[in-house]
């Protein structure tokens, strides 16, 4: 798959999105996540809803994934500009009250491996 470089319209229309700031978030927070995980997170029942989301970051660029069996893991892509992956992490100490209840749920998913065999099957 072509990866296109993102004009910067492009990447603040990608971050304006609520469900893809917080997936990204969380992505950077947690380093790699899954989709059920991100559904969990988000309190989404729609997984082609959370999926298509983060094939549009993929498709910038942005993010990377890896499958595993039946799932597919996301993590921020080698390609994803030096400046946002820094504007992420940032945002991640700056917004905390934004993020919290977010990864709130999921946390209380338990943690890895446990975590994906609970909502990956």
């Amino acid at each position: 798959m072509e990866h296109n470089t993102p004009t910067l319209p492009q990447l603040f229309k990608a971050l304006g999105d609520e469900i893809r700031l917080v997936a990204l978030l969380l992505i950077v927070d947690q380093d790699e996540i899954c989709v059920c995980e991100l559904m969990t997170a988000l309190d989404e029942d729609s997984q082609p809803k959370v999926s298509r989301h983060l094939a549009q970051l993929k498709k910038m660029g942005i993010l990377q994934d890896r499958k595993h069996k039946q799932w597919v893991f996301y993590s921020i892509s080698p390609r994803c500009p030096n400046w946002l992956s820094d504007l992420l992490k940032a945002q991640l100490l700056i917004q905390s009250d934004f993020l919290q209840p977010f990864k709130t749920k999921l946390l209380a998913m338990g943690e890895r491996p446990q975590r994906t065999e609970n909502c990956c099957i």
